[in-house]
């Protein structure tokens, strides 16, 4: 499972990850030789099917989830998208959905359509961690709510969130809960046998599976309207399966059981390295996020640099072939502040202050030691400017 290392130092993994040679490797043959469809009764297309199969096996395992309970789609957008409207559908009494402040675009950005359509959409706020507290929620449910959505990992602070706790306040009052896990599949353990969340979304491109890929997890039981209709996937999403992109998120799952198991401690040494060399010589650099590790996602840190604008340090690290980020990538085009920052209470000019580092799989002490001592001749010249 080893990752060729690049030339540039990558610190966004939050946004994208490389196909990992084990995941391309099992790709290539549903490129060419197995490449029938799965629909088709003889044997190049009884080959395919047995390999979305068995990818919907791997899948399951990683999520100790049941293989029924896996719908492939094109990605986590799509995921969200339909977990939400699908969950709207099955309950047609409730016309109110909990949603939290510091949600993926894809999730927030259904908002105003659902309020056109009837809709009371509740945005719930967190505490300036960046977490929700479980009696946020609890106060906020009523037996009007059809739904509650709160992702399980944020994809900008790393902050996770307490699922487990609003499961239960949710299902006492009848409301479903959907979880937004891109930013935690791989990298913190989920256990969909002892979190009984309803649905559940992920992303292939995030833990070094191919892009154009994702999946749903669908509680066995419950009632789910398809969006998109047809014969596929027990009749949940039309379309012909993408069997190489499924073959390769199976064998992504199988590498990120592997990595929860054997590197987590590794990425997090890293991750607090990189904080601490900085914040001990910098007293201005805040962290944005929990600071208790259990609360934390091992491989997302993310620092406001009070007083420099963060889009001018992000150009000046990229010019030393250093690359992060100043938030989720959906969004990185905007120099609007943070929604994520800006919900914990931060101001405008603190939240455009605020880098975001994730580290993946290739990172190494040597990447750290760099991006620190570059990082820190950067913010020198700035003070000193200043």
């Amino acid at each position: 499972m080893n990752i060729q290392k690049p030339s540039f130092i990558d610190l966004d993994s939050s946004a994208t990850t490389p196909v990992s040679p084990g995941v391309l490797e099992s790709m290539i043959p549903y490129f060419r030789e197995d490449y029938g469809n799965p629909s088709s009764p003889y044997p190049l297309g009884e080959r395919a099917k047995e390999a979305v199969s068995q990818a919907r096996e791997k899948l399951a395992w990683l999520l100790s989830a049941q293989s029924r309970e896996i719908l492939f789609t094109s990605g986590g957008t799509e995921s969200n998208q339909t977990a939400v409207r699908g969950a709207l559908s099955a309950r047609p009494g409730k016309k109110e959905i909990l949603i939290s402040s510091i949600e993926h675009s894809s999730i927030l950005g259904l908002a105003p359509f659902l309020e056109k359509e009837g809709y009371k959409v509740t945005l719930l706020p967190v505490n300036p961690c960046g977490r929700i507290e479980p009696e946020t929620v609890r106060n906020a449910l009523s037996e009007n709510t059809a739904l509650v959505s709160v992702m399980w990992v944020n994809n900008e602070t790393g902050a996770i969130q307490p699922i487990e706790e609003i499961v239960a306040d949710a299902h006492k009052a009848g409301a479903l809960v959907h979880t937004d896990a891109v930013a935690a599949t791989g990298k913190v353990p989920i256990d969909l046998s002892k979190v009984r969340v309803d649905s559940l979304s992920m992303s292939s491109h995030k833990i070094y599976g191919p892009k154009g890929i994702g999946a749903l997890f669908l509680r066995k039981g419950e009632t789910f309207s398809s969006l998109m209709p047809g014969s596929q996937e027990r009749k949940r999403r039309g379309g012909t399966e993408n069997v190489p992109g499924i073959v390769g998120l199976g064998y992504a799952a199988v590498e990120a059981a592997e990595f929860l198991q054997n590197s987590i401690a590794k990425i997090t040494l890293l991750r607090d390295h990189l904080e601490e060399s900085l914040m001990d010589y910098f007293p201005f650099i805040r962290r944005n996020g929990p600071k208790e590790p259990s609360f934390r996602a091992p491989h997302i840190t993310n620092l406001g640099f009070l007083g420099i604008a963060a889009e001018k340090l992000l150009m000046d690290l990229v010019r030393e072939g250093i690359y992060v980020s100043m938030g989720s990538a959906c969004s990185s085009g905007s120099i609007d502040p943070s929604h994520v920052l800006t919900a914990m209470g931060q101001t405008r000019e603190e939240a455009l202050s605020a880098l975001r580092f994730s580290l993946g799989r290739s990172t190494t002490a040597r990447d750290i030691d760099r991006t620190t001592t570059i990082l820190s001749g950067i913010l020198k010249e700035k003070r000193r400017a200043s």
